[in-house]
């Protein structure tokens, strides 16, 4: 398919931006294959939006005489205004932009026509391959080891490759597992804790129906992870009455008779299509013009979105100190084990491992947990909170995982080495990127685009010293303690950041944060003077020192 078919009006004069915090412009709204392009074209000052077509959620039409009016909403929240002279080309440019941002196939999409102007110095595709994380692993245990028996995506499609099981269990093991779980998602290491040696794993559910069918080999292969006469724990991310429906369809939850020394534990967190309601009523809260304090207040409460990030945090929390205070190891899973348990694993990790609050281990964190272990991005992130069309498995998982990263960031300001704003490009580039990093629902899909080959991955540009520098924390002190987050109602608040940052101006917290930055540089530069007048007057106490022991006593 040819671009060209889908722009019938590529150009537009006299066509006037409106946007948020900028006083209106007049200029040229171009189009091309994946970018709506405005130029203000002034000579004083050129202002410029290039805006990708696969960050626009949905659009809005009105027509006042001969001028249209297209309100673009966008996947990142934010909204803009086009008024466009001529109603013809009003109709045209609104269809087209409609067609462009909801082409079906993935090789039309912007990062597969995407070149870097800048120099790759780091090819992130091979960052954070499973065998550099199993190294660091082996140098402090040699209980596990890696299995290939997913190389061709066979056992269990949404896994990667390679993972990390018990050396005491064989492929075959594995295989007869695999069988067992939902969608072949059979136990993996997700967490090592060097404090103690206890382990977490990650799975789907276990397939046990209502006849309480049973694996020997899933036993096996579950209770090789657990010290002699120590109990583990289940963490099943259901209520226990969700859990109970799911053995009428096939699947369920691990039996007691059979797993004796693990005990279960039911903390429900919601899923799907109650997530994107929440994320849609969040954001319309947000939007709400009227000022009215109770009117904002009882929306914000109604969307339950910081219910959902309390029950995310509290079950991480829940999982870490099991692993830290009790001294147990832990399996995490809910149905599938693509969405809550890794919101879950991911979470306890940054509560447990300082590595993961530094800007690498974080990103090692996304690939490992979210990337590799199969998140489906490509379907939770097709839309976003402004969409029209009918829902199907979008939910903002991903979204309410960096927002809980958020809270734990804004209690803990100096044990993290990245600052919100790195959080917030992830968001943006999770929904829609020049990118392939966040392209495609697993490594097999991957796999089959060529996504390395064709595509340039986010971390060969954030890694760049010149990108890090925004993203870096000035606060940031290495704190190699467990950091337990409060989980109170008064502990959360509403991430404005994200939630916030159209409607309202970040000026002041802009410029709150230079001011920071310069106290910051100007308390070094005074430790530096410190440093060196004590340097100075232990000299000249050593100096006064010598010329006394010189000095001949008098008679």
């Amino acid at each position: 398919m040819e671009f060209a078919e889908l722009i019938k009006t590529p150009r537009a004069d006299n066509v006037v931006l409106h946007r948020p915090f900028y006083p209106a412009v007049e200029g040229t709204l171009c189009l091309t294959g994946h970018h709506l392009i405005f130029s203000s074209r002034r000579q004083d000052n050129v202002e410029e939006l290039w805006l990708l077509h696969s960050n626009i959620d949905s659009i809005e039409k009105r027509f006042v005489g001969t001028i249209g009016t297209i309100i673009v909403k966008c996947k990142d929240l934010r909204i803009i205004q086009l008024d466009i002279p001529g109603m013809e080309e009003s109709l045209n440019i609104a269809g087209s932009i409609e067609a462009l941002s909801t082409l079906d196939s993935i090789t039309l999409m912007y990062p597969f026509f995407y070149r870097p102007m800048f120099e790759v110095i780091e090819d992130g595709w091979h960052s954070f391959l499973p065998e550099r994380e199993f190294e660091l692993l082996s140098s402090v245990t040699n209980e596990w080891r890696l299995s290939y028996i997913n190389k061709d995506f066979s056992v269990c499609p949404s896994y990667p490759p390679i993972v990390t099981v018990p050396k005491s269990i064989d492929d075959e093991s594995l295989w007869k597992v695999s069988t067992f779980r939902h969608g072949g998602r059979f136990p993996v290491l997700s967490y090592y804790h060097k404090k103690n040696g206890m382990v977490m794993m990650r799975s789907s559910q276990p397939l046990t129906g209502t006849n309480g069918r049973r694996c020997k080999e899933d036993e096996k292969l579950i209770n090789a992870t657990l010290r002699a006469g120590k109990r583990g724990y289940i963490i099943d991310t259901r209520s226990l009455s969700v859990a109970q429906q799911a053995r009428a369809k096939g699947g369920g939850f691990e039996q007691e008779a059979h797993y004796p020394q693990w005990r279960r534990i039911h903390k429900s967190i919601e899923r799907y299509n109650i997530l994107q309601e929440s994320l849609i009523k969040l954001v319309e809260a947000c939007n709400d013009q009227s000022h009215n304090m109770d009117r904002w207040l009882s929306k914000l409460e109604a969307s339950n979105w910081l219910t959902h990030i309390k029950e995310i945090l509290t079950t991480a929390c829940l999982a870490a100190q099991c692993i830290d205070r009790e001294g147990a190891s832990v399996l995490v899973h809910g149905t599938e084990g693509t969405d809550s348990t890794l919101q879950v694993t991911s979470l306890a990790q940054i509560i447990l491992d300082p590595r993961c609050r530094t800007i690498r281990g974080f990103e090692a964190l996304v690939e490992r947990e979210w990337l590799q272990a199969g998140h489906p991005f490509q379907q939770r992130c097709a839309q976003s909170a402004y969409s029209n069309s009918k829902q199907k498995w979008e939910a903002p998982v991903f979204l309410l995982f960096l927002d809980c990263v958020w809270q734990i960031l804004r209690q803990f300001p100096c044990s993290f080495e990245f600052n919100y704003h790195f959080l917030i490009m992830l968001f943006e580039h999770s929904y829609a990127s020049q990118f392939g990093t966040f392209l495609g629902n697993n490594e097999s899909e991957r796999c089959k685009l060529k996504l390395p080959q064709k595509t340039m991955s986010l971390w060969s540009w954030v890694n760049r010293p010149e990108e890090l520098n925004r993203f870096k924390n000035p606060l940031f002190e290495a704190n190699s303690l467990v950091i337990w987050p409060s989980v109170a109602p008064q502990s959360l608040q509403l991430w404005e950041g994200v939630f916030l940052r159209w409607n309202r101006s970040s000026k002041f917290l802009d410029e709150s944060y230079e001011e920071m930055i310069n106290i910051i540089k100007y308390n070094k530069e005074l430790q530096v003077k410190v440093n060196l007048l004590r340097r100075q007057l232990a000299e000249l106490e050593t100096d006064d020192t010598t010329q006394e022991d010189g000095v001949p006593e008098s008679p």
